[in-house]
């Protein structure tokens, strides 16, 4: 065999085997929240697998997808689905704008600067992470989230999906970062119940960017077995290990933790982009 060719199957099987590592702790703490775990994927696979990050998007995407169906199955045994039927108009109204978003937005990426959005979605996560650990606290919401019923709810519903849609389809995230706070601050939803509600609305969210982008070629086969494979198992490894522990740990606890990632968070999208930027003269 050839030096070149054997120094690139070697190349190949340590990128497979990072991959696969880092996805473990991410799946863990995706299943455990209710989130796809791009947060955490994204700075990996632009800093550590080097990836750009317009490449990175639609790869986070397709091992969110299989985060969210492994996290589905996991909260499925321990919180049962039908806890959530008295929110379905709610999640309905939610579920129609994040998925009419997702479509357009998954489009909009090539003609996006990446440094404008990820600064908007800096300041986004890291208020919201902040709330969320401020509520855990001194609760900010009451039964209801304190909000009208009626049109007006299922208006700010549908008015908040648009945003996650954006979001999910340009980042290439599930969506349960910003679904979670926007369940618990606004709508008065139970932490455990918003990460359930987080990982149906994610999955079909997710679908629709990942579809776009798959249709238009950006992920290929040499992709798929190198780095979409391996996280996806290291995913549900990591998912696995967290059904024994969910239905163990406190709801403040819960927020807490959402809280310190949604910051954690916003500070890595930040930061990949910095390096990128260093490289290509982009403004």
């Amino acid at each position: 065999m050839p030096a070149g060719e054997n120094w690139g199957q070697r190349v190949a099987w340590q990128r497979a085997a990072l991959a696969f590592l880092s996805a473990i702790p991410i799946g863990w703490v995706g299943a455990l929240i209710g989130l796809g775990g791009a947060e955490f994927r994204l700075p990996v696979l632009v800093g550590v697998l080097g990836f750009p990050s317009r490449r990175a998007v639609p790869l986070n995407l397709a091992v969110s997808f299989l985060t969210l169906g492994m996290a589905f199955f996991v909260r499925g045994r321990v919180l049962p689905w039908a806890q959530l039927i008295p929110l379905w108009p709610m999640l309905g109204a939610l579920l129609l704008g994040s998925l009419s978003m997702a479509f357009w937005g998954a489009g909009w990426l090539p003609r996006v600067r990446q440094r404008h959005l990820e600064r908007a979605i800096l300041i986004l996560l890291a208020a919201l992470g902040l709330l969320l650990i401020t509520e855990a606290f001194l609760p900010l919401t009451r039964p209801g989230g304190g909000l009208p019923s009626g049109v007006i709810r299922y208006g700010i519903a549908f008015l908040a999906g648009l945003g996650i849609g954006l979001v999910s389809s340009l980042l290439g995230v599930a969506g349960g970062e910003l679904i979670i706070p926007t369940l618990v601050i606004l709508f008065g939803v139970e932490v455990k119940l918003a990460g359930s509600a987080s990982v149906l609305i994610g999955l079909p969210t997710v679908a629709i960017g990942l579809a776009r982008h798959l249709r238009r070629g950006l992920i290929s086969p040499q992709e798929g077995l190198q780095v979409i494979l391996p996280m996806g198992l290291g995913t549900f490894l990591g998912a696995g290990l967290a059904g024994p522990v969910l239905g163990h740990i406190a709801p403040v606890a819960l927020k807490v933790l959402l809280g310190l990632i949604l910051l954690f968070s916003a500070w890595r999208v930040f930061h990949p982009h910095q390096v990128q930027t260093a490289t290509s003269g982009e403004v």
